[in-house]
């Protein structure tokens, strides 16, 4: 997969009355590689039109595409992969139906980073680094000490997500993470291209 700095997942309870694609574009704008729909609620259908639109939208800019959880959406609008969580699908099964498309899973603990890298994982997901609202069945914390040991420990690329703020991120970056997830900081901000540069500024001062 390419090389990514800043990583936006979909979050539309955070910008009510404004377009899912006008926001996520202006995202795209303000320098995101890559774009995940993550839809807790919708139906398929819904669901679908989403994925459809947001297809058209990164490949318009070409950037990255990542469906959350449903393989069958992302195989029907040909996204470039799936984000996967503990719960759901087993990577290799999962490898079996996309075959080479990107398989993103999420880690909270270093036994699990090092299964999915050992499994085939193209990349993972490191967190909750801060206490978060964004999901309902989100877990505890792993604060930086895990973004520490995942930058020391696993090879392949890691994404730090859960709770980064503009204001938090600095520590993050500290601890070794080199790509940054964020939803309600991007995608409710007044200013989502703004919020998205002033994130890679600081992504950057890493190079």
């Amino acid at each position: 997969m390419r090389d990514f700095r800043l990583y936006a997942i979909t979050g539309e309870q955070f910008h009510p009355g404004r377009d899912i694609i006008e926001v996520m574009e202006e995202a795209i704008l303000g320098g995101v590689d890559i774009i995940q729909l993550r839809d807790k609620t919708s139906e398929k259908p819904e669901l679908l039109r989403k994925a459809k639109e947001l297809r058209e939208l990164t490949l318009k800019h070409g950037v990255t595409f990542i469906v959350n959880d449903h393989i069958d959406i992302a195989m029907e609008v040909d996204a470039d992969g799936i984000h996967l969580g503990q719960e759901d699908l087993p990577l290799a099964e999962a490898r079996k139906i996309v075959g080479g498309k990107i398989i993103g899973i999420s880690t909270h603990a270093i036994g699990e980073a090092l299964l999915a890298e050992r499994q085939g994982a193209d990349y993972i997901g490191v967190g909750p680094v801060y206490r978060t609202a964004t999901k309902a069945d989100v877990v505890d914390p792993v604060t930086v000490s895990y973004v520490r040991e995942v930058a020391r420990t696993i090879k392949i690329p890691f994404v730090a997500i859960g709770g980064i703020k503009l204001r938090n991120v600095d520590e993050v970056i500290e601890a070794g993470a080199t790509r940054i997830c964020a939803v309600s900081e991007i995608v409710g901000s007044t200013d989502v291209k703004g919020t998205c540069e002033a994130f890679l500024s600081k992504l950057n001062k890493t190079r």
